[in-house]
């Protein structure tokens, strides 16, 4: 039971700092002269590759997408999943309250506490395609540094940087959300659930799928054979 509650307390910490630092930074753009694009890129990035490194010992997920992931590849049971993604919910949801409090209110209605929101000339297969690739590459990137026993030991950096250019790239498109908890905590408090769809299935879908191929295709089950496997000094 205590093992619970501490993955669940590392959960909930980190993804109250992923909403709380990513939904501040967008608000705080439409108060300053900051592009509010590369704001939002670098305070994301940071933040989870931070909020990844000090949680990894312990869980490190921050994200449904990611549990999900690691669910469909059988390295989390369904109750400990059940437990991370109600821990997610939950810190988003009270990180979009706490930002509501203490921004003003015209900052946080025409921002929509730093929700995401898709762009008017997509239709939702297209929204749906964006947030399925830019997750994809994001737990791709997951197992490749923080699962795989001979990636490098990077901390959470590769996945800090992977959100960060995601939102460079697709963020004027859907918002670049890649996470079902970071526009799930707004959109409760806001009462604005446009797009919420999207900021599910394609995560989900782009999660575990990347989950699936890495886990099937590239960690390592035996000894590789010597005409195919990393080249070893001699």
């Amino acid at each position: 039971m205590r093992d619970s509650w501490r993955h669940f307390t590392a959960e909930f910490i980190g993804v109250f700092a992923l909403v709380f630092i990513g939904g501040g930074a967008i608000m705080s753009a439409s108060l300053s002269s900051v592009p509010p694009l590369v704001n939002a890129a670098l305070a994301h990035g940071i933040i989870l590759a931070v909020m990844v490194t000090a949680t990894m010992r312990i869980s490190g997920h921050l994200n449904p997408a990611v549990t999900l992931g690691f669910l469909a590849t059988k390295r989390i049971g369904p109750v400990m999943a059940v437990i991370y993604i109600i821990a997610q919910l939950l810190g988003a949801v009270i990180a979009a309250y706490a930002l509501k409090a203490l921004f003003p209110a015209n900052v946080a209605a025409a921002s929509r506490l730093g929700g995401q929101m898709v762009s008017g000339d997509l239709n939702t297969l297209q929204a749906i395609a964006f947030e399925a690739i830019a997750t994809f590459f994001l737990v791709f990137v997951v197992f490749g540094t923080a699962v795989d026993p001979h990636a490098p030991k990077v901390g959470g950096f590769a996945i800090g940087l992977t959100v960060t250019a995601d939102i460079l790239a697709i963020g004027t498109r859907t918002g670049a959300s890649m996470n079902p908890a970071r526009s799930f905590g707004p959109a409760i408090v806001t009462g604005i659930f446009e797009g919420q769809a999207v900021y599910w299935v394609g995560p989900i879908i782009g999660g575990i799928a990347a989950a699936v191929l890495y886990d099937s295709l590239f960690l390592r089950r035996g000894k590789d054979s010597p005409d195919h496997g990393a080249v070893e000094p001699k």
